[in-house]
């Protein structure tokens, strides 16, 4: 099997890549989860947490600091947004839990490889030391939180 390099990000994005990765766990959890017959109820407490707490700023942040550097009506952009869009109504829905906390597990996962692999590559062949600057200024690297109320994944 091919062994994929790692992709070398610019330091002022590090940040959104590493609260990425964040996301991606998030999707771990909620396959483990699953496969340990943790109820939807519980899984989706934790999820309107995460959602409100680390995924609204972060869409916030890519919106009004990074598409831009592309352009909002470059086609990866409109891709992104509408991808924010979707996960933003699923995480927003309260019906058919089972059926919803899925489709979430694997839109969120796509979306971030989307955005590694291809959008954030596209933004920082584009993208000046100007622009890296003020994303370093606006959006510097913090530490993130854990809701350690029902760590339902353990």
């Amino acid at each position: 099997m091919e062994q994929k390099k790692p992709i070398k990000r610019h330091k002022a994005m590090q940040p959104l890549s590493r609260e990425h990765h964040q996301g991606l766990l998030l999707s771990w959890k909620i396959r483990t989860g699953i496969s340990k017959g943790v109820s939807a109820e519980r899984i989706k407490t934790y999820l309107n947490w995460f959602y409100a707490t680390h995924l609204v700023p972060h869409f916030r942040t890519e919106e009004k600091l990074i598409f831009p550097i592309l352009g909002n009506d470059h086609e990866l952009v409109k891709r992104a947004i509408a991808q924010h869009r979707r996960l933003e109504r699923l995480f927003n829905t309260s019906t058919d839990l089972d059926r919803t906390i899925s489709l979430i597990e694997e839109e969120l996962e796509a979306h971030i490889r989307f955005e590694e692999r291809i959008l954030f590559n596209k933004i920082q062949t584009v993208a000046n030391e100007q622009q890296f600057e003020t994303i370093a200024k606006l959006h510097p690297e913090s530490k993130f939180t854990e809701n350690s109320n029902d760590v339902f994944w353990e």
